[in-house]
């Protein structure tokens, strides 16, 4: 999941740049790059995450910026209703928030499955 982690916070981060430089109407809006702040976000936490002592703090942290990333850009697309590079921008971002928030439960759950068959973290009986 770290690689999988740094591969989405770096595809938001551009998202953020590419819209940001586009703008809409040759105007550069600066929430235009709010996929970059979750992106780098997700980039730092990738990166604490390749550390083993520090791996599941850093990947709940991630977990909870996709969760908040994917919420935000639903809701702003459906308060906003926006058109054009914003649309594209806002539709992305949830996109790639919501398979990264659904592959890290997957990953969380399969990690519980596993450390319950080896006995390791096992609740008591």
């Amino acid at each position: 999941m770290t690689k999988f982690t740094l591969i989405i916070g770096a595809l938001l981060i551009a998202l953020g740049v590419v819209t940001y430089a586009i703008g809409a109407d040759g105007k550069h809006s600066p929430t235009a790059l709010i996929p970059a702040g979750e992106g780098a976000l997700l980039l730092i936490a990738g990166l604490i995450a390749v550390k083993p002592a520090a791996r599941m703090h850093a990947m709940h942290i991630a977990v909870i910026v996709g969760l908040i990333g994917f919420i935000a850009a639903i809701v702003a697309l459906i308060k906003r209703n926006p058109h054009g590079v914003a649309l594209f921008s806002m539709s992305t971002m949830a996109l790639l928030s919501g398979i990264f928030f659904i592959f890290c439960i997957r990953s969380f759950i399969s990690a519980r499955k596993a450390r319950a068959a080896s006995g390791v973290g096992a609740p008591p009986a």
